[in-house]
């Protein structure tokens, strides 16, 4: 059975010393007075208990006993309520919340580090809480303070809990074809009738009551994305003191049976004239939703690199423990750990320098998330939107080959149920695909954030680095920028041009800002270590495996960017019926 210990030294190392987010807390009033580096360590020591202790060692348990429908009732498995109750109890369902509402009012940042540790423990397990935390930032962001009064308080407390409900089966990710309709009532709601797919969490027996953020179509609406509407449709309808009334017309028709997260309830709900009530302004729903998504989106990064951090910890277990083939050359007659060879150690520590450069990342991100919330930063604001869908994607994408890579490093026993290791690449598959899958993430990068505004969010962060190399040179990675900004002025002249370019390019391309941007991580690490601070194996490891990163990882951005400067007429010119 996989086992998984958080990961505190570098969470800490991360949080205090690289980024030095505590500087920041201090700055800002809303969170002076409730966090400095004592109360920060205290909350991810605890977050470190519950996830190591409770949580993770029955997450194969969950795999099995998945969720069940019986006429209409989902049930997860039989211990994700006391350890949910536990959450609850905790304030771990709030932490990132609203104060005014109940929410404990932590920044992103920390918020970040415990989403990592949840997604370790147990990626079904996480989506209830995540999906809550999503919705709430778009109904504090975009509901009137008598809704935000009465739904809020619930969902930071985890009596309740929240669902997003976009993706119909006949549309996917194209939302301006959607059908669901809200019809006005006189008292001022909507009827809201249609059928959502893959809703996460759309019913389940943890929570009293489920508040659904629907997407939907009014009946004068606009064409397209344009004329989508936000509501929120509760399960149970709610007078005006909070009490839980009659159920709502809305029912879930039937669960997913999936490659991976088997204990989380994906559902088809089906809204047959529910009550809704309209959540910011009519025909504005997708910007509201949107509002949620780059919280959302770095969640999703957190998965891949949750599931790459525990597969890391148990191949690495697994090679110091394995006995296999000779590689000391003391003993003919005495096999030795596959630790010693050198394709398991090439193998791990791809997964090693990848992982610590995306926890990072990670951070950085939230941080400039966080700069925009508290501080109202509009140059973090402008960051955090540009590095969104490389969050999302990156971390996804390479969560996925670590998880691959570290069950190769098992060997037979990898493919075998019992290690933990097949359910670690069956759950994080899943991260690749939903909340935009990763070539929409590539797409959106390329057109909408880099070539939108001409590259110039991008151009800035790009200046960043070289600053940075400025005062501590990196050879590689300043060959690999200099190389990159040269590209981005071709790509930007070639794109307006050619319109096919960028989207035929954009996977390659995100690829590329990622491995380079995870080489300025590498890069900011070694100016932030400190030996009064850390131990002398931590500054060892870490600048051993920066090195690694820059003389084995780094080096396939030139290939890319050779890839990036190729023709790609082949795509378009390649007609339907040749396929």
């Amino acid at each position: 059975m996989s086992q998984y210990q958080a990961p505190l030294t570098d969470m800490q190392f991360n949080l205090f010393d690289l980024w030095q987010a505590p500087k920041f807390w201090q700055q800002q009033a809303a969170l002076s007075e409730q966090l400095d580096i004592d109360t920060a360590s205290a909350i991810l020591e605890e977050a470190a208990k519950i996830t190591a202790e409770l949580i993770a060692p029955q997450a194969q348990l969950a795999d099995q006993q998945g969720v069940k429908l019986a006429n209409g009732v989902v049930t997860t498995p039989e211990h994700y309520k006391s350890c949910y109750q536990q959450l609850c109890d905790g304030g771990w369902t709030g932490l990132a919340g609203d104060v005014e509402y109940g929410g404990m009012g932590m920044p992103k940042t920390l918020a970040s580090l415990y989403e990592e540790m949840m997604c370790s423990a147990d990626i079904a397990f996480s989506l209830y809480s995540g999906l809550t935390a999503g919705a709430c930032v778009a109904l504090n962001q975009h509901a009137d303070e008598t809704t935000k009064t009465l739904y809020l308080p619930k969902l930071y407390s985890g009596e309740w809990s929240g669902t997003m409900c976009l993706t119909e089966a006949h549309a996917g990710s194209d939302l301006g074809i959607m059908r669901t309709t809200a019809s006005p009532q006189p008292d001022g709601s909507y009827r809201i009738s249609g059928s959502k797919i893959f809703i996460t969490a759309g019913e389940h027996d943890l929570t009293a009551n489920i508040i659904h953020l629907v997407l939907a179509k009014l009946p004068d609406a606009p064409a397209g994305s344009r004329g989508i509407s936000l509501f929120l449709v509760p399960k149970f309808m709610v007078d005006a003191q909070g009490q839980l009334g009659s159920r709502n017309a809305v029912s879930c028709g039937s669960v997913e049976h999936k490659m991976g997260i088997h204990a989380s309830a994906s559902c088809v709900m089906n809204f047959d004239g529910a009550v809704g009530y309209l959540i910011g302004e009519p025909n504005k729903g997708l910007a509201c939703m949107f509002t949620m998504m780059n919280y959302e989106r770095l969640a999703m990064g957190s998965q891949g690199l949750g599931a790459a951090e525990r597969a890391y910890q148990n191949a690495l277990s697994y090679a110091k423990e394995r006995l296999q083939g000779r590689t000391t050359g003391k003993d003919a007659n005495k096999a030795d750990p596959i630790l010693g060879h050198a394709d398991v150690r090439r193998m791990l520590l791809n997964i090693k320098a990848i992982n610590e450069a995306g926890r990072s990342f990670s951070v950085y991100v939230a941080q400039q998330l966080d700069q925009a919330k508290f501080a109202g930063d509009k140059k973090a604001e402008a960051r955090a939107n540009l590095l969104t869908p490389v969050t999302k994607a990156f971390m996804t994408d390479r969560g996925l080959d670590a998880c691959v890579t570290a069950q190769q490093v098992f060997g037979g026993h990898g493919y075998i149920q019992e290690w933990g290791m097949e359910q670690l690449v069956r759950d994080v598959r899943i991260a690749q695909i939903y909340e935009g899958t990763n070539g929409i993430q590539a797409l959106d990068f390329a057109v909408r954030k880099v070539a939108a505004d001409g590259g110039a969010a991008l151009k800035e962060l790009l200046s960043d680095i070289h600053q940075a190399l400025q005062t501590a040179p990196q050879a590689e990675l300043s060959a690999v920028l200099a190389e990159y900004q040269l590209l981005l002025e071709e790509l930007l002249v070639q794109g307006v041009q050619d319109p096919q370019l960028l989207p035929s390019v954009a996977c390659d391309l995100l690829d590329l800002t990622g491995y380079l941007l995870y080489g300025y991580m590498w890069q900011q690490t070694l100016t932030a270590l400190d030996e009064t601070k850390h131990s002398d194996d931590f500054i060892a490891a870490k600048r051993l495996t920066a090195r690694f990163y820059f003389e084995r990882i780094l080096p396939k951005a030139h290939g890319l960017i050779a890839l990036l400067r190729r023709p790609v007429n082949v795509i378009s010119e390649f007609s339907d019926n040749l396929f």
